[in-house]
């Protein structure tokens, strides 16, 4: 591992890093040389760092997990437990994923890392109260997809996402799950099973050390990841205000292809995805209508 790469993994666990103070950092001090000097700065200094408890016990200990040989400690461990670190200078950083808005300055993965190469990738979300409705439209879709070769990304939610992840590989296809919070704190918990398989045969990844615990804002931030690893995104099932409106929006900001699924008006469950479409979501009713763009 060089150094600038190793300086910026352990830049990454540092507690409440925010991505713009990472870009802040990195255009005062481009090679990061100055990273561990912080060590002998006084708590008052590190104000660069924010959010951050300004308890100055607090302050030390978070400037102590910078301490290389800690950090060292925790990488090493990754490697023990098969989890990759792929930093946005690295080749296998996915090019997709490089152009969205504050893109993850790391993914920490662990499983098939050949499928970060593998196109074309389609976002799969929608509510995490799955109606029967929801679930037949993936049952009918799905398997065309996967004949095709899409490779279905979502985000291990209750409901469609964790569907989305069933159905692909109960149809033979791959499948790519981006968490929030880190490897070793899977949420929900009822989809540890299918993380854990998932993290042998197909990949989950995150863009935070693997100790986070997932936190509230690492939710919606992690949607601009399921929607820029692929170049269209498949809305199934959404309130007015969700979180799978979120990862469309993202997703037309980033100039992809969003395609929603057509509902009921009497199904609260749909009015997001409807709503999608009044504003220029494809309408999709087959796996032909996606195929048609993404191929």
């Amino acid at each position: 591992m060089d150094d600038f790469k190793e300086k910026l993994i352990h830049l990454l666990h540092y507690p409440n890093i925010s991505w713009s103070t990472v870009f802040q950092m990195l255009k005062k001090d481009p090679t990061l040389q100055s990273l561990y000097r912080l060590q002998t700065q006084l708590p008052q200094q590190i104000s660069l760092f924010s959010p951050i408890n300004r308890d100055s016990s607090l302050a030390k200990s978070s400037i102590i997990s910078l301490h290389p040989e800690m950090i060292h400690e925790q990488i090493r461990q990754y490697e023990t437990n098969d989890i990759t670190v792929i930093t946005i200078i690295d080749k296998e950083y996915p090019r997709y994923l490089k152009e969205i808005y504050q893109p993850p300055w790391a993914l920490f993965a662990k499983g098939d890392l050949s499928l970060l190469d593998r196109e074309p990738k389609l976002a799969v979300v929608g509510s995490r109260q799955a109606t029967p409705y929801g679930k037949n439209a993936i049952r009918l879709i799905f398997p065309e997809l996967i004949d095709n070769g899409v490779l279905v990304v979502s985000g291990l939610a209750k409901g469609i996402d964790a569907l989305a992840h069933e159905y692909a590989i109960k149809n033979g296809g791959k499948t790519i799950a981006v968490i929030a919070g880190g490897l070793y704190h899977i949420y929900p918990k009822e989809n540890m099973g299918l993380a854990l398989e998932m993290m042998k045969t197909q990949l989950v990844v995150s863009e935070y050390p693997p100790d986070t615990k997932p936190l509230r804002w690492h939710f919606p931030a992690r949607n601009r990841i399921i929607s820029g690893l692929s170049k269209g995104t498949f809305i199934i099932e959404a309130k007015r205000k969700s979180g799978s409106l979120i990862t469309a929006n993202y997703a037309v900001n980033e100039g992809r292809d969003v395609f929603s699924l057509p509902g009921s008006i009497f199904n609260p469950y749909s009015i997001g995805a409807n709503e999608l479409i009044q504003h220029g979501a494809k309408l999709v009713t087959s796996a032909k209508d996606i195929l048609e763009e993404i191929r």
